[in-house]
């Protein structure tokens, strides 16, 4: 039987162009000659929908697309994911499903059984589990059809008290299928593949896995799918962060594939926030951005991938300087915007800053020079970037780094505002990483950028040094807090500073609430701040 693969890139609740993207490759696969096409799990609806599956018009908008999908399936079976409604009397009112379609109508449903609730996924909040297992006998074949995390209850330790495949396996299938809406993290290329290689391993059987791709707002997908066979030896696999339709034959005794490397971790970072700003911007229906290009290394960094994505000719800076601003910063930044060729404007903030000074002076009388004045100036610069955001319609892009805002070293409705955060998952010393990983083939970005302290200048000679210890330390203590979470005595065991690590971890928890307030974190890393970890703001742990 020959199956085609369908990585796709869908627009959680465009039905439209999902249905039609979706029968466009049913035709394609089916004029090639294919008998079988398998799509990812939710793609009529986009994944993830989230409280948009609690309208009865969302559920009924996906059952049209369904039986729009299925009039092309007479000549090819389709599987598809979809939400369905519960026929039972007791549960949640909807199913995560995989649907059959074939001869024209739809022949079988297939629910998911393992609905996970930890990390970015809350899919219990939303679906029944499946209580019934059975194979779909399609050509002469016993199709096993999984959804996503039904893969993942295996191991010495599973977190389900129930495994799918060892229900299935029961029933002699010759094939898995697996749909699925996997997100990408930096970690998650070989997390992902040693699930399906165990699972081949573990039952004898060839397992074919088909991934979306392409972002929805945080989140990233990076496909990957593939066919593993029984042995665990990868035999097919399309390519990463692309739309593709691949193919792949049962009868065919085919050699081990040529396999595509994981792209190492800088490299798959760049790849996916270029495509998170693209996908972003596209699926609001925005081509222009803008953002505050102080001279730094974060704003450079951001730069550089907005112009990738978006093309320099739709991104603008806004260069602020004020007193405490060195010629140096000035100077890169403007050296910057003319190696990328993209436009900026220099716009003063000392004057704006002095009016604030001039109007709070009664009040903070003599009062010495602190973080107030420090933000009325980060807050001077928001005002004038989101000035520019209205009147030219564009985006503010975000650029703030992770160590940043772990410790809350960020000022709120300042240099915090923005509609997108691109490299608010990336530790500092992995922004000055991907800075020289953008520098290998041209430099885009100045090297005086790259080799000078960091600093928000802000007050005179001000180094970010005087408040933050080094970052290679703070993040090694930040990565195993947030990303491992470890216990701040396991923390100090492994020869880190006691106090270091108790002002880090208090100063990491007593900045939830700007967090809270921050814009949606374009995540690369297994634990990102946002959706995925959920902090409460009035709590006095480690405090």
């Amino acid at each position: 039987m020959k199956i085609a693969l369908a990585q796709l890139n869908f627009h959680i609740g465009n039905f439209s162009q999902n249905t039609k993207k979706i029968i466009d490759y049913v035709q394609k696969a089916s004029s090639e000659g294919a008998e079988l096409i398998v799509f990812p799990e939710l793609a009529v609806s986009g994944y993830p929908p989230r409280d948009f599956l609690a309208f009865d018009d969302f559920i009924q908008k996906c059952e049209r697309s369904i039986m729009e999908i299925a009039e092309y399936s007479y000549d090819i079976a389709v599987v598809v994911g979809a939400p369905v409604k519960n026929s039972k009397p007791k549960g949640k009112r909807l199913s995560n499903a995989a649907w059959f379609l074939n001869k024209g109508s739809v022949q079988h449903i297939i629910k998911k059984t393992l609905l996970p609730t930890y990390d970015i996924f809350d899919e219990y909040r939303y679906f029944e589990p499946n209580q019934d297992f059975y194979v779909i006998n399609y050509q002469g074949q016993n199709l096993a059809i999984t959804i996503c995390e039904d893969l993942w209850g295996l191991g010495d330790n599973p977190i389900y008290a129930i495994n799918p495949m060892d229900q299935l396996i029961e029933h002699n299938p010759d094939l898995i299928i697996n749909i699925a809406a996997s997100p990408y993290d930096h970690q998650q290329f070989k997390t992902r593949y040693n699930i399906l290689k165990t699972n081949a391993q573990s039952y004898n059987l060839p397992v074919i896995y088909v991934n979306h791709i392409g972002a929805q707002t945080e989140l990233i997908f990076d496909g990957g799918s593939c066919v593993i066979d029984k042995l665990g030896k990868t035999i097919k696999q399309l390519p990463f962060f692309e739309e593709t339709l691949g193919f792949f034959d049962t009868e065919t005794k085919e050699n081990p594939a040529k396999v595509i490397p994981f792209p190492d971790k800088i490299k798959s970072i760049h790849q996916a926030l270029v495509l998170g700003i693209q996908n972003y911007f596209k699926k609001l229906g925005f081509k222009k951005a803008i953002l505050g290009l102080s001279g730094g290394i974060d704003s450079a960094v951001t730069l550089a991938l907005a112009v990738e994505a978006l093309g320099a000719e739709n991104v603008t800076s806004l260069i602020m300087p004020s007193a405490f601003s060195s010629d140096h910063s000035v100077d890169d930044a403007i050296q910057m915007c003319q190696i990328i060729n993209a436009e900026y404007n220099i716009v003063s903030i000392e004057d704006i800053h002095n009016a604030y000074s001039d109007t709070l002076k009664p009040y903070f009388k003599e009062l010495p020079f602190d973080i107030a004045e420090e933000n009325i100036q980060a807050r001077a610069r928001a005002v004038l970037l989101m000035a520019f955001s209205n009147k030219f319609g564009h985006i503010l892009l975000n650029t703030s780094n992770k160590s940043e805002a772990a410790v809350g070293y960020g000022t709120l409705y300042g240099d915090m505002c923005g509609g997108l955060s691109v490299i608010g998952d990336l530790y500092k010393t992995e922004v000055y990483e991907l800075g020289r990983f953008l520098n290998e083939k041209q430099e885009v970005i100045p090297k005086n950028i790259i080799s000078k302290p960091p600093s928000a200048e802000l007050r005179p000679d001000q180094k970010d040094s005087d408040s933050l210890p080094d970052y290679a330390v703070l993040d090694r203590i930040l990565f195993k807090y947030i990303e491992q979470q470890e216990d701040p005595a396991n923390i100090i065991k492994e020869g880190f500073d006691k106090n270091l690590v108790q002002k880090t971890l208090r100063l990491v928890n007593i900045s939830e609430h700007k967090r809270y307030q921050a814009p949606p974190v374009l995540r690369v890393s297994p634990k990102a701040f946002g959706m995925g970890r959920r902090i409460p703001i009035v709590a006095k742990y480690l405090q």
